[in-house]
């Protein structure tokens, strides 16, 4: 195994990080704790008129972006590729030939530069990325993470090493369920932000959409049932003849639905197992009726709440140069050159060893 060298004018790790799990291809410069630059080419227009993303759409486009969009970081950071002190990339979970992508990449400059090479999970990258913003991670904490493929509740008791899961997707993730209802308004893709937009002009009330919190002590969650719910809804009122479906009132009644069991969900993992923190992360995390609902609820419980800005909670390549820079000042040993791409790596597995 190649040792992290540190050399130059800090004694703090500069890592390159790669992300390229699903639709981005997001590459990213740290130094320690400072983000230096945060490069992102995204193929979500090419996907669009497809209502979602296509995996090998998706993996072309990387493969086009990959070399420009590290030039771009590293020239962004003002650094060379001879300064880098280690490689790290997303090596799991997300769509398989899209993070066959960024593997085959970072192996190239890992074995090209010298330097050691960090394959890393996804899921931990989302928590990682918040020191960029608000300095260390207290420890432990719990880790709500909501993204179109992942709902997860996580105890995180050290983010380089040890990740518990709590709770998770049972069918829908939070993102899916939003991009699902879009499309079912006619809204188009990304659901996300247009809910979220079209949700402020509604009345959250309006419609009494049902909230699936399945067994009492589960932290699981389940969407699907919202989705048809919803479905159903738009269907009986445009059968019924009384004018046009409300589409704001349904956005802000179904994006309701959805944060409400949430954050109900994450203060309760926090009082249950005694932490104080809540970090939010993941590209649902930038929808700003959760993150006033998060904070609402938990100003109320007096745990702490931590939500990295909209454009840390997507996916991108600071996330991963974050938590390599952290694998790197703990020792952790670097992972192999023959690392596989895993799409189905265990949230358990920090990294790739």
């Amino acid at each position: 195994m190649l040792p992290p060298r540190l050399g130059g004018v800090s004694d703090q790790p500069l890592v390159l990080g790669i992300e390229t799990s699903c639709d981005e291809t997001g590459i990213g410069v740290v130094r320690g704790t400072d983000l230096l630059a945060d490069a992102v080419a995204s193929s979500v227009d090419e996907h669009a008129r497809f209502g979602g993303v296509v995996p090998e759409v998706a993996s072309r486009a990387h493969l086009e972006a990959m070399v420009p969009t590290v030039h771009r970081a590293l020239e962004t950071a003002g650094v060379r590729l001879s300064d880098l002190d280690a490689i790290a990339v997303t090596a799991g979970p997300g769509l398989a030939g899209a993070l066959l992508v960024g593997v085959a990449a970072a192996k190239a400059y890992s074995l090209a530069l010298g330097v050691p090479l960090y394959g890393v999970n996804h899921l931990a990258a989302h928590v990682a990325v918040d020191v960029l913003e608000h300095g260390p991670l207290p420890e432990p904490a719990i880790a709500m993470l909501v993204s179109g493929g992942h709902s997860s509740l996580l105890l995180v008791e050290d983010v380089t090493a040890t990740m518990t899961p709590l709770g998770a997707t049972v069918d829908d993730a939070a993102g899916e369920a939003f991009d699902k209802v879009a499309r079912l308004l006619g809204l188009g893709f990304p659901g996300g932000p247009v809910v979220d937009r079209l949700a402020r002009e509604g009345d959250p009330a309006a419609i009494s959409f049902p909230r699936s919190m399945l067994r009492e002590q589960s932290y699981d969650v389940s969407f699907s049932g919202l989705k048809t719910a919803v479905a159903r809804w738009v269907e009986a009122q445009q059968g019924s003849g009384q004018g046009p479906v409300p589409v704001a009132d349904v956005c802000a009644s179904f994006q309701e639905a959805v944060v409400d069991v949430l954050t109900a969900k994450a203060v309760r993992a926090c009082r249950d197992h005694g932490v104080g923190h809540l970090l939010i992360g993941g590209g649902v995390a930038a929808n700003s009726r959760l993150r006033a609902l998060a904070q609402e609820r938990c100003d109320a419980a007096g745990i702490v709440l931590r939500v990295p800005r909209p454009g840390l909670c997507t996916d991108n390549g600071a996330m991963v140069a974050a938590l390599g820079s952290r694998l790197v000042a703990a020792g952790v040993a670097p992972s192999p050159l023959d690392l596989p791409a895993d799409s189905a790596m265990d949230v358990r597995e920090v990294v790739c060893a």
